[in-house]
């Protein structure tokens, strides 16, 4: 009796340590998504005319892969992939959304952070948002605002509502504005000015970073830089753009704080480097490529930050991180911030043709970073086919999480190739750019569609064509010779990979 008295004490201690120890045991993750990146953006990847120093000790830390993908070439609809492990294609209204959207992102679904909660994790995202939010476009941005990342799987969020460029140009914590006034109430509208706030079209002469093309930067003015859409109020509740990634790395920095004695989910969305680019001053100048090259070392600090903080925290070596970006670069993208003019021999698309926007394979195929100091070896180059819709299925894989049937219909479980074990991955991914395409092994198809071929505005071409594409990357990675005649039998085998696909 004595005995068994003795083992049920020793138990009654032991227990809510192994418990703890249990949770300790558990990787966090840290997953860096950043804005716009092209996979010839960093020196890991091949830049020579611009330093990553940070996001290159990443590389070197853990595996550099360089056939990784976003589902599409724009933002919205490959956040959308990312968070509820679907291609956009799937579901309507998935496109590029305003700043007054509704949240497009079930709430009644498996999603990347509930993936996360259900294992017992703290999840957070801080950054930039764009996947909409409350039930209804009209909105009252002076109350409480829901539903949204808390509604869809966050315990905690610092975000702005969708992007630079866009009204309203506020954080949210959690549910509300910061820095609301009920006497000075915020109104946005995206179909008539609103209030008497001055706009690019009326005063250009207030802007401080001029307006290049037509994508309706001529609106409201906030911190001398036209927006897309109109605002009025708020006058304490807008943020200056150089301190965006500050503000963002300070909220990241205080949760990883606050939490690094549990596991963490830790979704960072930076904004860089899409315009506005507009760096904050100790950044201003150092790249010699104008602010788009100042906003990408602004960026790989950022990371150096976060890093040393998980590092200082003593987390580092049991924290996943995952960098990668939610499609491919443009230069110029409506406004004159000396990305074109000071180019300076620096390509941004690396060995491929198009770029955001784009079906060809610089729209969706982007850097792409894994570490994991306690298991995954360092220095590895992969070339597994992978893709941010797949980290849903992974991670529930290895956490053991489960979910319906029916649900993450197209996020596969490629856990293996995450951690370097393997090195095939996907048998075939779909990707959304306009025209659809599918891309299996070295081959690449492109659907017949209408539309422009060349976005004459950003100087990109889009892979539109009246005819069926096929090429073969192994020897033509700038999509520049077009093989489907030739390789009828290849052509039919993709064609019904995609009509399945868009039948299920």
């Amino acid at each position: 009796m004595k005995k068994t008295a003795l083992l049920i004490g020793l138990l009654a201690i032991i227990s809510p340590f192994a418990a703890v120890m249990g949770q300790q045991d558990k990787p966090n993750v840290l997953l860096i998504y950043v804005d716009d990146l092209g996979y010839g953006d960093l020196s890991s990847y091949g830049a020579d005319k611009i330093k990553t120093p940070h996001l290159d000790a990443l590389a070197a830390e853990g595996i550099r892969f360089t056939n990784g993908h976003a589902t599409a070439a724009t933002c919205t609809p490959s956040r959308y992939s990312l968070m509820t492990g679907n291609y956009p294609f799937r579901q309507s209204g998935t496109g590029i959304l305003p700043g007054d959207a509704k949240l497009i992102i079930p709430q009644d679904r498996i999603t990347l952070p509930k993936v996360f909660k259900k294992a017992g994790y703290q999840t957070a995202v801080i950054g930039k948002w764009h996947l909409g939010l409350g039930d209804e476009v009209d909105k009252d941005w002076n109350g409480t605002i829901k539903p949204g990342p808390l509604e869809v799987g966050y315990d905690y969020s610092f975000i702005f509502p969708a992007t630079a460029d866009r009204v309203p140009t506020v954080f949210l914590e959690n549910h509300r504005v910061l820095g609301v006034d009920k006497n000075d109430p915020i109104v946005v509208s995206y179909h008539q000015k609103v209030g008497d706030e001055p706009t690019g079209k009326e005063h250009p002469e207030l802007l401080k970073m001029k307006n290049s093309l037509n994508h309706g930067h001529d609106h409201t003015i906030v911190n001398g830089i036209g927006r897309i859409g109109w605002m009025s109020g708020g006058k304490d509740a807008k943020w200056v753009d150089e301190e965006l990634t500050l503000t963002f790395a300070y909220k990241a920095i205080r949760f990883i704080q606050d939490h690094y004695q549990q596991p963490f989910f830790l979704t960072y969305n930076a904004t860089e480097p899409h315009v506005p680019r507009m760096p904050a001053t100790m950044f201003k100048g150092k790249s010699g490529l104008g602010y788009r090259g100042d906003a990408i070392l602004q960026l790989d600090y950022t990371v150096g930050q976060l890093v040393k903080t998980l590092k200082d925290n003593h987390v580092y070596e049991n924290t996943i991180i995952i960098f990668s970006s939610d499609n491919g670069p443009v230069l110029d993208d409506g406004y004159e911030d000396g990305a074109v003019a000071q180019l300076n021999g620096h390509n941004p698309f690396g060995p491929y043709s198009g770029g955001k926007y784009s079906a060809f394979e610089a729209g969706t195929r982007v850097p792409f970073i894994i570490t994991w100091p306690k298991i995954i070896k360092k220095g590895i180059t992969s070339d597994a086919l992978i893709c941010q819709v797949d980290l849903l299925s992974s991670f529930a894989s290895f956490l053991n999480v489960k979910y319906a049937r029916g649900e993450a219909i197209d996020s596969e479980n490629h856990w293996k190739s995450l951690i370097g074990s393997d090195q095939v991955g996907r048998a075939y991914l779909i990707k959304s750019a306009g025209a659809l395409s599918v891309l299996k092994g070295h081959y690449k198809f492109i659907k017949a569609s209408k539309g422009a071929k060349k976005n004459n505005l950003v100087n990109i071409e889009l892979g539109n064509d009246d005819v069926d594409q096929l090429y073969d990357l192994n020897v033509d990675k700038g999509e520049r010779t077009n093989i489907a005649d030739r390789n009828p039998e290849k052509v039919a085998e993709l064609k019904l990979i995609l009509d399945r696909e868009m039948g299920k």
